[in-house]
Formats: structure tokens, sequence, C-alpha cells
């Protein structure tokens, strides 16, 4: 007897009435707005549950203080009109350390002017160099290796002797002297320097793969002619060329200073550079600001992010501009370094939102129901005594 009081009792604390079967009232606007709210509970989890799935990223902000790192930066850039026989790659930076004509860890790729590829096989080649399987290889190699050949009145304690074209050339620039006559220095004639040249005149090139600089400010640049130091200045030998002009039109691939991570951005992928005229120079001022990506496994990344801006003008010495046609890339580093940190979302956060979405769709589709009904029942009875009346 004292159970049966208990249960009812516990009975008066149910929040959730139930009505008798009979009372129960199916209608073709109650299914509709059922199956409709159905549609949206399921459309709403699916969007809940894709947003638990995805990684939470937390950004903070302070001071780099990072030493001794190297700085790598890739490259993939396309020149449309100038040939890689040409094209001579150099970086430096306010520290003093200089890479000029670079060829290690970088590929050129030789193009048509439709931007196909001549050659399928990429290859490190430098400026003047001769192409594999050309026949005058064969020559060079029954040359005796003790022969000691003329520099052509550039001879100096450092280089008596000039047993190629470059040899001569390096001499000569030593000297002064403008190298503008290889076809009548046998050196050059031997390995096909100004056939090389004129072969390649109206070709494009690829030039892919990457840099390693210190990790402080400096510049890395594309321009055309053979790079030295001269004087303590950096100047670029375009005599060989004849007073030849250059398109400096090309296409930036890719561009970035370290690995990328999930949602990184590099403002200089994919862009289109045109050269409405030639000996146009072409500066990219970088901001390149430190990053450190933590993945939710523990993995660090040390990589960087950059923004930048552009600027082109014309060189030509018609129009009293001085520089040097090409593509200039200056590059500075942030004080502030930026730390992401993947974090895996909370499942209570989820099962909350699951909960919101059914009970709140449940709850308005039952007072849209309701109103329907309702609503259809009050015109029915008027329907029904205009008609009795």
């Amino acid at each position: 007897m004292q159970a049966k009081t208990v249960f009812e009792r516990l009975r008066q604390f149910d929040a959730y009435p139930k009505t008798l079967e009979d009372f129960r009232v199916k209608t073709f606007g109650g299914a509709a707005v059922t199956v409709v709210s159905g549609v949206l509970m399921l459309v709403l989890f699916v969007s809940e549950l894709n947003y638990y799935l995805t990684k939470e990223v937390h950004s903070e902000l302070f001071v780099d203080v990072s030493r001794g790192q190297k700085l790598k930066i890739n490259i993939n850039v396309i020149f449309h009109k100038l040939p890689c026989a040409y094209l001579s790659i150099d970086a430096m930076d306010v520290s003093g350390e200089q890479q000029i004509d670079v060829d290690h860890n970088l590929l050129k790729q030789r193009l048509d002017l439709q931007g196909k590829f001549i050659d399928e096989t990429p290859e490190k080649q430098n400026l003047g160099e001769s192409t594999p399987g050309q026949a005058v290889q064969n020559v060079t190699k029954s040359l005796d290796p003790a022969r000691c050949d003329s520099c052509y009145g550039a001879e100096s304690p450092e280089l008596k002797c000039c047993n190629t074209c470059e040899q001569v050339r390096e001499a000569y620039r030593k000297k002064g002297w403008a190298f503008n006559t290889p076809e009548n220095i046998e050196q050059c004639i031997r390995e096909g320097w100004s056939s090389k040249m004129i072969a390649q005149k109206n070709e494009g090139c690829k030039l892919f793969g990457y840099l390693e600089v210190n990790k402080v400010a400096g510049n890395f640049h594309f321009a055309p002619g053979k790079s030295f130091q001269q004087h303590h200045v950096h100047v670029h030998d375009l005599q060989a060329f004849g007073g030849q002009k250059f398109n400096i039109t090309h296409t930036i691939n890719h561009l970035s200073f370290g690995m990328d991570y999930p949602g990184i951005l590099n403002p200089l992928d994919e862009v289109n550079q045109i050269a409405d005229e030639d000996q146009m120079m072409f500066q990219y001022f970088v901001k390149v600001v430190p990053t450190i990506y933590t993945y939710i496994g523990g993995k660090i990344l040390y990589t960087n992010q950059y923004s930048v801006t552009k600027h082109s003008r014309i060189v030509s010495q018609g129009s009293g501009e001085n520089g040097l046609p090409g593509v200039f890339f200056m590059y500075e580093l942030s004080p502030m370094m930026v730390k992401y940190t993947e974090k895996q979302r909370s499942f209570m956060h989820f099962l909350t939102g699951v909960c919101a979405i059914i009970g709140g769709v449940f709850t308005v589709a039952g007072l849209i129901d309701s109103l329907i009904y309702h609503s259809a029942r009050a015109i029915q009875k008027k329907i029904d005594l205009g008609k009795a009346s």
C-alpha cells in the first residue's frame, strides 16, 4: 500500500504528460511539418558533426628569439621570353654573404615561346655552358689536359692560362674589357658558345628549386648576364649580348619561405607579370613573418608566411633610369613570430549542440503544427456556420 502511494506521488513529477491514443489526431499538415523538421534536423546535425571533426586552430603572437636558423626559399618561376643560357641567379644578405650565379639546388628547363618543354629533363646550367650532347664536347675531351691556351692579352698573375671560354670571359672581366667578340676566340668557337646563344635566343626558361640563405634581411634576383663583383659593386655582364634588349615577362608559379602548413596563403603564387616594354625591372618587397605550426599530434613545423608589395619600371639607358632588367626580391624579417596550435574540439560542446538542434527544431515544429491545426479548425468552424445559416 505504501509502495503504491509512493508511485502515485512520483507520477505527479512527470513533466511529459501523455495523451490517450484515442484523442490523438493525425493531419496532413502535421505530416508535412514532421518531414520538413526531420530534414532540417538532419542537415543541422551533419553541419554540427562536420564542425566537430574539423580541427580548431589557436593563434599566438610573440617576439621571435630564434637564432642561427637558415631560411629556405622555394622557387618556381617561368620566364616566357628569357632563355636559360642568358639567366643568372644571385642572392646576398646584410651579413655580407653572397651567392653569385647560383646553380646548386636550382634547375633550369628550356621552353619554347608557346611554353612547351624543349627538353623534358631539367638540367643545372651555367651561363654560356655547353649543353650535353654537343659534338664539340668530343673535341674538348681529345685536347691535352696540360695545355695552356691564350687569354688573348688578358693574362694576369692569378690567371695565366684560359683553357675555356668561361676563363677568357673571367680574364676579360678582371681587366675591365668588354667581352663582345666571342666568335674570334678559339675556346668559345670550340665550345659552341655563340651558337648556343643564338640557338636559345627565342626561348623561355622554367627555373625551380630552392635557395638556402641566412635568416637575416637580404635579396635575390634573376637577371640576364653573368654576375660578378667589381670594386665592391654587384654587376652583370651584358656586353656579350651586343646591346640586345630583354623581355622580362614572367609567371611566379610558387614562392614560399619554408614549408607549407594547412591554410597557408602565399601571395605570389600564380602571379603573372607581363612586361609591356623591354628592359623592365620588376621589384617585389617582401615582409617575412616567422611562423610555428603545431599539429594535433605534437609535431612542430618551423616555417614562414609573408606579405608583399610590387613595383616595376623601365631601366633603358634612353629613359634615364639606372638599374638592371630582371626580377628582384627584397625581403626582410619581422621581429614578431606567429604560433598556430591545432586542438580537437570539445565532445561535450558537440553533444550540447546536437541536443539543442533536436530540441529546438522539435519545439518550433510543434508550435508551427499547433498553429496550423488550430487555424484550420477555426476556419472549418466558420465554414460550417456559414453553411448552417
